[in-house]
């Protein structure tokens, strides 16, 4: 249920003080109220006021001072002061303490059951209290810290602070079989075998370990935001960064340049491949890994999120015998993982499929993947003058990175190579005058192109909290004036109902309101007549958005649109990946 005492006491401060427009205050207030909300998350998502101005107006609402914890770590053992069932119930976090003097944030200070009750707490614990006000956002990042996983790595902590803490030195002064077998047996081995578990089981994309000066932190990324879940003592990041590469068979020896491996093991039954990357830092080396679930194998194109007229188009292009396809968008937005999907189907007993990767991200059976090293010499141009040779019927190079590169595409294109690349383009058509750029010769370029496709990732909004929402004033204008280039059958097809939802959050999405991701993309068939423009050169734009709207042309925002309308993500993060 709402506070509603809460909800009425934010929304008469603001009212008396003349804050915000009576009809929007009122709006916002019925919508928290109807929605078991609350009017901060309301004002917020309506964007009527920015964290900082919040967090004033909640300190001068309960006349305390504030906490902004936006960028702020908090340590397990501080975090687990406080248990993680009052935590919750009352809204608090402990985020400092000194001796026993300790900070705690209240997301609502009026709550006169949590003052009872944190005050019993410090009273049975010997903690003298200081009280802040916090933002709902960030004790909803913090309250995810919570887990077993903290407490492990505290056990674990406890064990290696005799072994590693004033010791840095000598661990890296340490070398050969010595050290490895030294780390391989530390409690530090559980520490990053519980941090890795932690990602996988968190569906977590990447995992961060960083160096600070006072302290490491481990970021997750999921659903491409990352958050902090870990901080680590200072002591224990050069072992934790050796014990990786211990694992992934990189030289312990060497802190001065980046390395790059793989680590394919089995965690609770599932089959994980993770990709290695080590950086120099300014002190110490930071670690990012790339967590590549093998298990569930390779997503059809549907099931990434296409619709059926986009899986069509691109099964239509796909099953050419000759030309190029070329996918754009920056980096993170899932072009390898479409290319994937569309090689695991087109691939035959009949046919060689030839892949030039750096790197190589999934293994997939009946494909010949090669990975590129320019360490030496073996690069994108000279990978693809030797699979020319190897009699491919289907050849995908991970990216078009120069202009020898992209004109030996074009010619396998021309001489009877079905061929894949990437380019890194804001949009679809942007393609066409970055090949150009790239010394691609217009007449040879529209010979050979078949389809080009810009893609974008975009969170997926939890249907089993989802709320219909009303636009605000402006957004809603600038989304009717693009719902009316969207071509009708399409709407009539995908969206008859212009309906919007916006993310609650619930047990089920861990109170983030998404669950997983999903692609908005815009695609572009090469019909003759566009063929006409590419090789003139000199073509207008008017000429371009002409010829496209006789094939129902969608742009990434449009798409994006369509998909919010199904429901399927908000609004707010279409406009966030496509006005980049």
């Amino acid at each position: 249920m709402p506070d509603i005492q809460y909800n009425e006491k934010i929304r008469n401060y603001l009212a008396s003080h003349n804050l915000v427009n009576p009809s929007i205050l009122d709006e916002a207030l019925s919508a928290a109220n109807k929605g078991k909300r609350t009017i901060e998350e309301e004002l917020t998502e309506r964007n009527v006021f920015n964290r900082d101005e919040l967090l004033k107006i909640k300190g001068g609402i309960f006349n305390l001072p504030v906490a902004d914890l936006a960028v702020s770590q908090i340590k397990p053992e501080i975090l687990n002061l406080l248990s993680q069932k009052v935590a919750e119930n009352y809204k608090a976090i402990v985020f400092a303490q000194k001796d026993k003097q300790v900070s705690i944030g209240l997301v609502d200070p009026g709550d006169f059951m949590a003052n009872e009750a944190i005050e019993f707490w410090a009273k049975t614990s010997g903690f003298q209290i200081s009280y802040f006000v916090i933002l709902l956002e960030d004790f909803r990042r913090f309250i995810k810290n919570y887990s077993g996983f903290t407490k492990e790595i505290g056990t674990a902590l406890q064990s290696a602070e005799e072994k590693y803490a004033e010791k840095e030195d000598e661990l890296i002064l340490e070398g050969g079989a010595a050290l490895e077998e030294k780390i391989k047996a530390a409690p530090v081995a559980k520490i990053v075998s519980v941090i890795i578990r932690h990602g996988i089981e968190g569906n977590a994309s990447d995992i961060h370990i960083e160096p600070g000066r006072s302290e490491s932190r481990v970021r997750y990324r999921v659903d491409g935001i990352l958050h902090t879940s870990l901080t680590l003592p200072t002591y224990i990041h050069n072992a934790v960064v050796s014990r990786i590469k211990v694992m992934a068979n990189l030289k312990l020896d060497e802190t001065r340049l980046p390395q790059d491996g793989r680590i394919r093991s089995q965690i609770d039954g599932q089959e994980v491949d993770l990709r290695i990357s080590v950086l120099p830092m300014l002190n110490s080396e930071k670690v990012v890994i790339r967590v590549l679930d093998t298990s569930a194998g390779v997503p059809n194109l549907s099931q990434l999120g296409f619709l059926d007229n986009e899986v069509e188009l691109l099964n239509q292009n796909a099953n050419k015998p000759f030309g190029l396809i070329l996918l754009t968008g920056p980096t993170g937005s899932g072009k390898t993982t479409t290319l994937y999907s569309i090689l695991n189907q087109i691939k035959t007993e009949n046919s060689n499929v030839t892949t030039l990767e750096d790197p190589i991200e999934y293994s997939i059976a009946g494909i010949n993947q090669s990975q590129i090293n320019p360490d030496v010499g073996f690069t994108f141009a000279s990978g693809l003058r030797a699979i020319l040779r190897q009699d491919p019927n289907v050849i995908m190079v991970g990216e078009i990175r120069d202009s020898e590169t992209a004109e030996l595409v074009i010619h396998a294109g021309l001489t009877g190579h079905l061929v894949f690349s990437t380019l890194h383009t804001n949009n679809a058509w942007g393609a066409i005058p970055r090949m150009i750029d790239m010394k691609a010769e217009p007449f040879l370029l529209s010979s050979t192109l078949n389809l080009i496709m810009a893609q974008r990732l975009v969170r997926k909004i939890c249907s089993s909290c989802r709320q219909e929402v009303s636009l605000p004033g402006p957004l809603l204008k600038q989304v009717e004036s693009e719902i009316q280039q969207i071509p009708p059958e399409l709407l009539k097809r995908y969206a008859p109902q212009a309906k919007f939802y916006r993310a609650v959050g619930c047990d089920l999405c861990g109170k983030s309101g998404f669950v997983g991701r999903t692609v908005i993309s815009e695609i572009i068939a090469i019909t003759p007549e566009l063929r006409e423009l590419i090789a003139k050169e000199n073509f207008s734009n008017e000429a371009v958005i002409a010829e496209l709207k006789k094939q129902n042309f969608v742009t990434l925002m449009q798409d994006g649109i369509m998909k919010s309308m199904m429901g399927l993500t908000t609004i707010e993060e279409v406009m966030q990946v496509t006005q980049m």
